[in-house]
């Protein structure tokens, strides 16, 4: 009889024992997931949930009395009522983007002025709005349209399409210079690749946009340039984050952009359809200020470019700052190592 203990059977061929806290992981990946799943709903659920007119920015102008009475009628959660004293300083300030629109009352009837290309639901509503109010005159309004989306694309279907697309369009491209060029003697070689397709991606996106579907008008080459600096934005940030922190930092900063970004950009609302933090939130990310960029840009001449002109630039400012951090922080590494492996000198 053996003194040695016997070894405990092998397991069947072909299978593997199990390993310690496997059941602890997989519980864990899923519930993860399943936070995902719930947040990425909340997020593009919730405002549409909550989306309606918020202080909208509205006009009216006619006789004084129905003028004022009306804006005390109005004013309020909804609306944010501006009483002008004539019909064409009225249009001049929805013209500025001053206002998203307007009421003129006359004895006559009533007329209505939109910019549906700057605030398409608000249009709506305000156009519903005058049918109310002419509806109490026993007449139709006249409406007129300030702004309209071009005639090839009236509803600006492919307008509001846009705002995944730019999303992905940032985050593609870093992810793929990170593979083709890693580490930091890739990292200018990436830096240069997103800015470049960045001015690539912007002009054929425009191009697609204002001849193959006719969504946009404007200057081609001021929309294309507004648009490359959105997703220049975008892809400078991510290459940043992935530079500097790794796929964690890339993957943090993608959740973000996706999940607050993309539905609060207000592409196909206008901002002013949400609730008003949520909605300067929005004007704050990439998405939402390359909308706005790209709605000013296209259907306004400019006006109201300023502000998400800056707010882009401070996003590529960013991004920037974050590559040179990383490549510092990489040259630093090199130096170290480089000095750990010297020889001690020989003792004398």
């Amino acid at each position: 009889m053996s003194d040695h203990p016997t070894p405990p059977p092998a397991p069947p061929t072909g299978t593997e024992a199990p390993q310690p806290g496997a059941a602890r992981k997989l519980v864990a990946a899923l519930l993860g997931l399943t936070a995902v799943v719930t947040l990425m709903l909340c997020a593009f659920a919730l405002p549409s949930v909550n989306g309606g007119p918020h202080k909208v920015p509205i006009g009216v102008s006619g006789p004084q009395a129905a003028a004022r009475s009306l804006e005390k009628t109005l004013d309020g959660d909804e609306w944010d009522v501006t009483v002008y004293d004539s019909a064409e300083a009225l249009t001049s300030a929805v013209k500025d983007r001053e206002i998203t629109g307007g009421l003129v009352l006359a004895p006559e009837g009533v007329a209505v002025y939109t910019a549906t290309a700057g605030a398409p639901l608000a249009g709506g509503a305000l156009t519903a709005m005058a049918h109310s109010v002419a509806a109490e005159q026993q007449t139709k309004p006249t409406v007129h349209e300030l702004a309209p989306f071009p005639e090839d694309d009236p509803r600006g279907a492919g307008f509001s399409a846009a705002a995944l697309p730019l999303v992905f369009g940032g985050m593609i491209p870093a992810v793929l210079l990170a593979r083709l060029f890693p580490g930091r003697t890739g990292l200018r070689t990436r830096l240069a690749g997103a800015v470049l397709f960045s001015l690539f991606a912007g002009t054929a996106v425009t191009a697609f946009l204002q001849w193959g579907t006719g969504s946009l008008a404007g200057d081609y080459w001021i929309t294309a340039l507004g648009l490359s600096l959105g997703l220049a934005a975008l892809s400078m940030t991510f290459v940043g984050l992935e530079a500097l922190t790794g796929m964690a930092g890339f993957g943090i900063g993608a959740a973000v952009m996706m999940l607050l970004g993309n539905p609060l950009s207000g592409l196909g609302t206008g901002p002013y359809w949400l609730p008003g933090g949520w909605a300067a939130l929005g004007q704050l990310l990439p998405p939402g200020a390359s909308g706005s960029l790209l709605r000013a840009n296209a259907f306004f001449d400019g006006t109201g470019a300023g502000a998400p002109g800056l707010v882009l630039t401070a996003w590529v400012v960013l991004g920037l700052a974050l590559i040179l951090i990383a490549d510092r922080r990489g040259a630093r590494t090199v130096r170290t190592g480089a000095a750990s492996a010297e020889p001690a000198p020989a003792a004398a």
